[in-house]
């Protein structure tokens, strides 16, 4: 890639913009991105962390309370039946509906009792209060009659027992003279289910109880039924564990959050599970919310970048081009300058000749008044060819004071100038080349119209760029026509110089950007686009105006205004075409 664009290629140039394009958006995007990634993806770990960590401690204070509720539950009613055995005698539970009293204060508010007996140290029933026929069943070699002689107070753990479906019991012994007796009361099944399953843990979750053999003691919603084997892990821990486990169980395979906590009596095993992915959606949705935002703000920054991109390399080729118009412009100026010169000094150096061809003449015709000529066909030819040889040189003196006129630089100095003879003065100038490409000069001007005070090397350079204009836009054409015509102006004060041609006209397109810089309406090569900027900005600071009419294939007409006096900024004027 060349360092100086102005020595590249167009294909060179086009490549090189391209290059600008990708790099600039390549480190817009690296700028952008890498911030929003960091910060994005920091934002999100961090807060699945906090928030797992948070989830995890609510489930494992969720597990804990309800494990100190079924404890207090199964305390209470421990308490109760140890109360009512230690308050009253056998030989007051054995009386006549005072068991049968008992049994109903019990179950007045919740039915947590399904039945209560009173049992003989040998096992015998000696009074029972419930749906079951159970007075003559004797529980001498039963698990837990053999427990609660020994520890005095015992709840079982589930079992069919005598009436061949799950349940418990929570037995109190008492000594007595006679020995001890046992007051059992079997809980309700279904309410306890209820009180252990009493949380809220979604569609997936589920609540049970297993013992130290794995075996439920409680139905659970998906993994088995009371009384069958667990596949819970049953290890010793102290306080609550909450794991993510995967379930060998479940065909899916799919992770749960488990929450594990032994009651201290009986030693049962408190387990709260649910899936994960619905434990942790609120995690999982606002994860995907802010991958769904830093998407978004992703393609955002880049589609921002591309538009801004692509507008700096726009500008970037405009600027290039403007430069590449101004040096070619400049490049045009130079020449102009070095032919302005060139004329001057040809300009000054056919003065010399015309000088001596002038001196010569006047030779001759001294030299003809001294001399008798009788031959009057000769003498009248002579006088003829004096007289054109005197039009003649002075026509070339004309033109080289023309030309000594218009390349001459200077400053910008407030005259007064007289538009119709300055004007005629441009037209003679012109009107040789004009001629040679079939185009005729008409001048309407003013006859009354009074002398203004502007600055008159600048009104050159406008009337030269406008008259240029017009002999331009007949180069499809064979003849042609341009008038110009002056008139004195009322409102405002001042004079108006309209220059109309026969030309190709103005697309309608173009009409609002022809007096912008660089703007122009010739083909490639053949114009700069700064004349009619020039000018418009010339009569804008001689305190004046310049419009246009044109129409499409049939001419054009600029109208300049110009006040009688004006006090326009000193500067250099400007000499480009």
């Amino acid at each position: 890639m060349k360092d100086n664009k102005n020595n590249q290629t167009p294909v060179e140039k086009e490549s090189f913009y391209k290059y600008l394009l990708k790099k600039f958006t390549f480190l817009t995007v690296i700028c952008s991105f890498v911030p929003l990634l960091l910060a994005g993806w920091g934002l999100a770990i961090y807060y699945t962390h906090f928030a797992r960590t948070r989830i995890t401690h609510n489930f494992s204070d969720q597990v804990d309370n309800h494990r100190r509720f079924i404890e207090q539950f199964l305390m209470e009613q421990s308490s109760k039946l140890r109360l009512i055995a230690y308050a009253n005698t056998k030989d007051f539970l054995l009386a006549p509906d005072n068991l049968q009293s008992i049994f109903e204060n019990i179950n007045r508010d919740s039915g947590t009792i399904t039945d209560i007996g009173l049992i003989s140290s040998r096992g015998n029933h000696l009074a029972y209060i419930g749906p079951y026929d159970l007075m003559e069943k004797n529980y001498l070699d039963t698990p837990w009659f053999k427990e609660v002689m020994q520890k005095g107070i015992y709840i079982s753990d589930m079992f069919t027992g005598f009436r061949n479906e799950p349940h418990f019991v929570i037995a109190v012994a008492r000594p007595d003279t006679d020995g001890k007796w046992i007051l059992r009361a079997t809980v309700n099944t279904d309410v306890f289910r209820t009180l252990v399953e009493n949380v809220k843990i979604g569609e997936t979750g589920e609540v049970y109880l297993v013992n130290r053999e794995g075996v439920f003691q409680t139905s659970s919603r998906f993994s088995g039924r009371i009384m069958e084997k667990s596949a819970a892990d049953i290890s010793d821990f102290n306080g609550t564990a909450v794991d993510i486990l995967a379930d060998a169980t479940d065909e899916t395979s799919d992770k749960y959050i488990v929450g594990r906590s032994w009651l201290s009596h009986p030693e049962w095993l408190l387990v709260i599970r649910q899936k994960y992915d619905e434990a942790f959606s609120e995690i999982n949705h606002a994860t995907e919310m802010n991958l769904i935002f830093l998407h978004i703000s992703a393609l955002t920054i880049l589609i921002v970048t591309i538009f801004i991109t692509r507008y700096m390399v726009k500008i970037i080729r405009t600027r290039d081009r403007e430069a590449e118009s101004l040096n070619s412009q400049l490049l045009q100026a130079g020449k102009l300058a070095s032919i302005g010169e060139l004329a001057a000094g040809v300009a000054h150096e056919i003065n010399n000749p015309i000088a001596i061809i002038m001196t010569e003449r006047q030779i001759l015709l001294d030299q003809y008044e001294n001399t008798n000529i009788n031959d009057e066909e000769f003498a009248k030819q002579f006088m003829v060819s004096m007289d054109q040889i005197s039009v003649q040189a002075n026509r070339c003196k004309r033109i080289t004071h023309n030309l000594l006129r218009f390349s001459r630089r200077t400053k910008s100095i407030i005259e007064t100038v007289d538009l119709n003879s300055f004007l005629m003065e441009i037209i003679e100038l012109m009107e040789r080349d004009a001629r040679t490409g079939g185009i005729r000069f008409t001048a309407a001007l003013d006859e009354k119209l009074p002398k203004i005070k502007s600055d008159i090397s600048q009104l050159q350079q406008v009337f030269l760029n406008l008259i240029n204009n017009a002999i331009d836009a007949h180069n499809d054409r064979a003849i042609g026509s341009i008038s110009i015509t002056t008139r004195k102006e009322t409102a405002p004060s001042g004079v108006s110089v309209s220059i109309a041609d026969s030309g190709c006209g103005i697309n309608e397109r173009d009409m609002a950007n022809i007096f912008d810089p660089f703007y122009s309406t010739k083909p490639a090569g053949k114009g700069t686009g700064l004349g009619l900027s020039i000018c418009h900005t010339i009569v804008r600071n001689l305190g004046g105006n310049i419009t246009v009419q044109s129409v499409y294939g049939k001419g054009t007409e600029f109208r300049v205004f110009l006040p009688f006096d004006i006090a326009p900024l000193d500067h250099e004027a400007d000499n480009l075409n």
